[in-house]
């Protein structure tokens, strides 16, 4: 059964203590209770420093083992108020805006737990897209001389896939490819649908393969030039990303750390028919259990710098 808090009010008293965070933490991870990560031994105790002590083979863990927790330095209680405000903002958050609002003395501190909690929103085991999908790319980057479109220089190159279901739109996928050729376009295409699905493309050669890979490939336009608006799901989430990236973020984004811009604006997309925001804020803490911890990550500029005008 899903739990969480309904309102801000219902948040603050609900997760006044560590302890509090702690138990929603155990219920999520373990909804049938505490088991031992090496032996399955659901016998164990707690010990004065909040770890699970294996009756069966000895073994100490936490909660937080293994997840984007592991080894932070700040309250849980924190933790919970960022996933908090990050799912109840509708656009999202710059990294700035959370120092400000939680009050970190650092810039970096809230920076980094902004990437990690963007990387807790994909779910490992996601479901592939299905059914009826529109596939096309997009360069995002500031404008720049030379050629438009496929094959310009010095701009990220991202693969976007969009569920159409009649009259709306359904699921997506957003991924970042090295270029336009076959080899990567048909990698990220296996990996974001379905077999079997119809995948709607322009003429590109480059999605020549798909049939051959199982899927059935409905060409919309035979040029692969920008032409007329055939593929209005891509077309209206390239506009909603490029509009989110220069709003919340201010089009300040590096490439190196575009994947998980792309991952944040996936899962708010994704969710955003949603009628609870508490219930954001439980699929975020319950995927950010199964996400193990990242590496330290660097702020260093590589030189992707999204203007207001984007080719």
């Amino acid at each position: 059964m899903e739990d969480y808090p309904q309102t801000i009010m219902e948040f603050e008293q609900r997760f006044a203590s560590e302890k509090a965070c702690r138990e929603y933490l155990l219920q999520l991870r373990w909804p049938e209770g505490f088991h031992c990560p090496r032996c399955k031994t659901k016998e164990a105790w707690l010990t004065s420093r909040n770890l699970y002590y294996c009756r069966g083979c000895g073994f100490q863990t936490s909660v937080t083992a293994g997840t984007i927790f592991q080894d932070t330095r700040k309250p849980l209680r924190l933790w919970f108020r960022a996933m908090w405000h990050i799912t109840n903002q509708k656009h999202g958050i710059s990294a700035l805006g959370l120092q400000r609002t939680l009050d970190f003395g650092s810039y970096e501190t809230a920076w980094s737990w902004m990437h990690k909690l963007r990387r807790a929103m994909v779910r490992p085991d996601r479901d592939r897209l299905s059914g009826t999908i529109e596939v096309d790319e997009t360069y995002l980057g500031g404008e720049r001389p030379g050629k438009r479109g496929r094959g310009a220089g010095g701009k990220t190159l991202v693969v976007v896939a969009v569920e159409t279901r009649r009259n709306h739109m359904g699921r997506i996928r957003l991924h970042r490819v090295p270029d336009a050729s076959a080899e990567s376009l048909e990698k990220a295409v296996k990996e974001a649908v379905e077999p079997r699905s119809a995948v709607r493309t322009d003429g590109w050669r480059g999605y020549s393969g798909l049939k051959d890979l199982g899927y059935v490939h409905q060409i919309v336009r035979e040029g692969g030039e920008v032409g007329e608006n055939l593929l209005p799901g891509c077309n209206r989430v390239v506009a909603l990303l490029k509009r989110w990236l220069l709003g919340t973020h201010q089009g300040a984004v590096q490439a190196s750390h575009l994947d998980y811009y792309l991952d944040e604006f996936t899962f708010r997309f994704n969710r955003r028919t949603s009628v609870s925001r508490g219930k954001l804020f439980y699929r975020l803490v319950q995927q950010a259990l199964k996400v193990n911890s990242l590496p330290r990550l660097s702020r260093k500029l590589d030189g992707l710098s999204l203007q207001p005008t984007i080719s």
